[in-house]
Formats: C-alpha cells, structure tokens, sequence
C-alpha cells in the first residue's frame, strides 16, 4: 500500500510539471534515458553525426558511461535527489520529437506525448532468458492500479528495436506490442563486435586497465542478480578452488550486475581475481575474454558474436524458474555446458569441453538483423532518412 503511494504521488507530481511544459512548441530535439548505457552512446553517436537534432541525455544512477556536455549535447542527472535538473529533464522529454529509452521507466504511464513524436524502447538486451513484462512472475501479487500502469508504460513505445524475430515474439508477449511496433533495424551495440579495429583497440585498453591478465587465458564472471541479494553480493563460487587449479594459466574478471554491490573479499586471490564491475563497458571486456561464465543474464546472446566458449552456473535453476520463468528451455538452449558446482566448472575448462558450432547457431538465431551496421539503420528508419 505504501509503495503504490509513493509512485502514485511521484507520478502525479510527474505529470504536473510535464503537462505544464507540453505546452511549449515540440523542438528539434532527441532525448534519450540510459539507464545503462551501451545502446544509448551509439545512437547518440550516429545521431549527431546523421542528424540535426540537438541532443539531451538523461542519466540515471545505474548507468555506467560517464557522458559529458557538447556544443550540441546536454547531459543530466534523471533522479530526483538532483531536483533543478530532474525537473529540466521532465521540460525536455515534453518538447521532443524523438525519445529513446533503454529500460522501463514508470514515468511514461502519465506521459501523453504531442502527436507525432517517436518513443524507441531500445531495452538493455539482445536476447533474453528469463521472463519479464507482463509476462514476470514477481508481478502477480502487485495491484490492478499496477498491472494497468504496467499496461500504460508499454502503449507509450511507438518502436521497440529487435536484433532477430525469437526476441519479436518476446516482446510482443512481454510488452503487448503489434508487429508494427516491431523495429527490424538490429541491436545497436552489437556493431561493435563487426568492425575489427574497435574490437582489437578494446582488447588493447582493457589489458592496460587490468595488467593483472598477463597473457593469461581470461574467464569473465557474469552473473545476473537475485532479487535476495540486491545490495549485496555473493560470488557462489569457490575461488579457491578456481585459483588452485586454474591460478598459474587463469585470470577470473568479475562482473557484477548494477543493482548488485560487492560486500566480499578478494583477500588472497588479487593476482587471481579482478573485480571488473566498474568498468563503463561490457563489450570492451568481452574482447578479453577466453570463457565466459553466466547464468540467466542477457550477455550471452552478445558474446555469441565472437563464437568463443560458455558455461552457465546455474546453480539454483530450480528455484529461479520457479521465481521468474524462463522464456525458452533452458537446458535445451544454451549454447555451453550447463554447470551446478565450480568443480563442474573446472572440468569444463580443462577437458575444454565446449560446441563451437552450436555457439555459432546460437548466434545466428538472436542476431539476425544485427550485421554491423544497426545504429545506422536505426537513425534512417527512426528519422526517415
């Protein structure tokens, strides 16, 4: 009850300052919301080089890319402890043509925007494992009054950008979206990974950061979050086990989801593990790697790109699924071994036990529209160019 006050009284307020700024005329202006980050910087990019837009940037507290102000780009804090430019914000979105958001955003239930204006869900991932939408289990005890905002957050998105026709049929479920809200242009930070250069000038700044890696094989820990363990972090991983038998060829990156902050210690393995979670960029990481080891995150369907090996620790798959729900069989699908113990894990590596080829299906299936070149796409269908 407390908690559909607070939105409520949030979103009344929200709508208070924005109907109040719709009445200025919609500018010549693109505002996007990162909430983390990588798809909104390449679009960013592509639109101050392919459009006369002017460019605001609202950033939120879990976004890990610092971006800055230009002659044509303005950035702001979309939190409400920064008021003066949280309300600029709100001013913003209510004078735009084009809005892109990579997340959900609550706010949109009580934005009706000028006729005309485009609202791109770009989300956060190229595939997905676990439900979410309409669709997430942890929603079924949340109100009607929640159930029909939930509803109204998605009307609002006149496009949402697909990489292939599995994750189409997803959100088509999750959001409750019609084929032409669809948009076939591909993932725009996918096109990272299809121009060599970049890949191998990540590769180069990433083991500047952590020369830990020495030359070593890399395995990047990747883990979603547990809703029991936001604010905290447990690895469920036996280190020392890892470090004993992998130590002298091995380096171990961590990647810790946003929500999610460390609270362990590294005591004894800081040659062995490197807590990469601050780091801006999950793409320029996976340059580096060698295996990657996840669970029921999104990063999969990315890493599949650069057809190299995975293991899923899925050590608590049974109450996962129970919780949240998958959108595919599980076991079925995945293009690596499925592991339940960190002993399972070192077998995997040192028997190299591992399907390239299913890997390169896997890709193939999830990436279907994203062939390097999807952020250009995206400006010429977004602004008909």
């Amino acid at each position: 009850m407390a908690r559909e006050f607070l939105i409520s009284s949030y979103l009344f307020l929200f709508n208070i300052f924005f109907s109040l700024f719709k009445r200025y005329p919609t500018q010549n202006k693109t505002v996007l919301i990162a909430s983390f980050g990588d798809n909104i910087n390449h679009v960013r990019k592509k639109c101050l080089a392919e459009t006369d837009h002017d460019i605001v940037i609202l950033t939120t507290r879990s976004c890990r890319i610092d971006f800055a102000d230009s002659d044509r780009e303005s950035v702001l804090k979309f939190e409400t402890i920064h008021l003066v430019q949280f309300i600029q914000s709100i001013y913003h979105l209510a004078t735009a043509k084009v809005i892109f958001v990579d997340n959900y955003f609550g706010f949109l239930a009580v934005t009706e925007f000028n006729e005309g204006v485009k609202v791109i869900q770009l989300w956060h991932a190229a595939g997905a494992i676990k439900k979410f939408g309409l669709h997430d289990p942890t929603i079924k005890n949340r109100s009607p009054r929640a159930h029909k905002r939930f509803k109204a957050v998605y009307q609002r998105f006149t496009h949402v950008v697909i990489g292939s026709d599995h994750m189409g049929e997803i959100f088509k479920q999750a959001f409750d979206l019609s084929d032409n809200q669809l948009l076939k242009t591909g993932i725009p930070r996918t096109d990272f990974f299809f121009d060599e250069k970049r890949v191998n000038e990540a590769a180069q700044k990433v083991l500047s950061a952590y020369p830990q890696i020495n030359n070593k094989k890399v395995i990047l820990y990747a883990p979603t979050f547990r809703d029991a363990e936001i604010g905290k972090a447990d690895l469920h991983l036996d280190i020392e086990m890892l470090s004993t038998k992998l130590k002298d060829t091995h380096v171990v990156l961590l990647r810790l989801h946003p929500v999610v902050r460390s609270g362990f210690s590294l005591e004894g393995f800081a040659d062995f593990v490197i807590d990469a979670s601050s780091y801006p960029n999950i793409n320029e990481l996976l340059t580096v790697t060698d295996y990657l080891i996840s669970d029921y995150s999104s990063i999969p369907f990315e890493f599949a790109l650069l057809n190299r090996p995975m293991i899923f620790y899925s050590y608590d798959i049974d109450d996962y699924v129970d919780e949240r729900g998958f959108w595919v069989n599980y076991k079925e699908n995945m293009p690596g071994p499925v592991a339940l113990t960190t002993d399972e894990i070192v077998t995997c590596i040192v028997n190299d036990d591992f399907d390239l080829l299913k890997v390169k299906k896997f890709a193939d299936e999830w990436n279907t529209y994203s062939t390097g070149q999807s952020a250009e796409s995206l400006i010429n269908a977004i602004y008909n160019k």
